[in-house]
């Protein structure tokens, strides 16, 4: 597994890292403590040191401090996770004022069984607080030692360079795969320019792009994919029409289209770590596989001419 700088610090993170949302079971089914378990201890065979999680991942949290504390490996991993966001039974809401932050960081650690947090999110901004003040909590964290360094996840870029004058950025956290490329246009060159990481989420955006849900596919009544474009109508069926040019290329390199998918997403300028989720031991395996995987200019003109086939995605509903 490739390893790489994260942001201006001397730590070192996996280029695929271990996204622990799904095993918190809250929008995934069919979760359950034992799949959980085998998942983390099978990423850090393949090779995983970067784990990211968060305040609201429900019991994720508990889950990888449980995995952790029997791991003599512990302090080889870098753990990420996030404050600012809480859920309770009646959903997840904002809440990233300074105290709220101490609070939600120091109960992260005792979840986590650990005495400091290598990089602390703000996981998103609230609307009734003021961004530098959200910094300025993470900052504080930072100088007592709970937190090594510091990021921003679902920020404006106005917002991301406030948060960054108040407490420097060494990690940003956006959305990011084939279909949904945005920040390539002002994101990527900034963060390039102040040197900060890129860790980037929903690389097999939300899974149809690992090509394991056929064209047919009903979803579970709990599944919260079908409210979004890319899993309806025509968008769907160009999706998968996108699937099908991209399974030669895959099986040309003997490896799976996941694998492939989220090899050219680290290799795209800029981007420094492709946060995979996964509940299943396999699926992890399958993801891991691209931090070993380097793609030739041949193939990046395959994948490319299928992307302009395939034309700009809807992503994100209108409202």
């Amino acid at each position: 597994m490739r390893l790489r700088p994260l942001g201006r610090t001397s730590m070192q993170i996996s280029a695929v890292a271990l996204g622990c949302w799904p095993i918190s079971g809250i929008t995934s089914p069919d979760v359950n403590r034992t799949d959980s378990l085998r998942t983390l201890a099978a990423a850090a065979d393949a090779g995983i040191t970067f784990l990211d999680t968060a305040c609201a991942y429900g019991i994720s949290e508990e889950l990888l401090g449980e995995f952790l504390a029997g791991n003599t490996a512990a302090d080889s991993f870098v753990v990420a996770s996030k404050g600012g966001l809480e859920r309770d039974a009646a959903g997840q809401y904002h809440r990233a004022r300074p105290e709220d932050l101490r609070r939600q960081c120091e109960q992260s650690l005792g979840r986590l069984r650990r005495d400091r947090i290598e990089l602390y999110y703000l996981h998103a901004a609230d609307p009734e607080v003021p961004v530098e003040d959200s910094a300025g909590a993470i900052a504080e964290l930072i100088a007592e030692g709970k937190v090594l360094a510091a990021g921003a996840s679902n920020l404006t870029q106005e917002q991301l360079q406030r948060f960054h004058d108040v407490c420097p950025l060494q990690a940003v956290q956006p959305a990011y795969n084939m279909l949904q490329r945005e920040i390539e246009e002002q994101l990527v060159p900034w963060c390039t320019d102040q040197q900060i990481s890129l860790c980037v989420y929903w690389p097999l955006l939300k899974g149809l792009l690992a090509g394991h849900l056929g064209r047919e596919h009903v979803f579970a009544a709990n599944d919260g994919r079908p409210k979004y474009p890319m899993f309806q109508g025509q968008e769907w069926q160009r999706n998968h029409d996108l699937l099908d040019q991209l399974r030669p290329i895959a099986e040309e390199l003997s490896v799976s289209l996941a694998t492939l998918v989220i090899a050219w997403t680290i290799a795209q300028s800029g981007i420094t770590s492709a946060l995979c989720g996964a509940k299943r031991a396999w699926q992890i395996e399958e993801s891991a596989a691209a931090g070993d995987l380097l793609l030739s200019d041949e193939v990046h003109a395959k994948i490319d001419e299928a992307l302009r086939q395939r034309g700009t995605a809807v992503t994100r509903s209108a409202v």
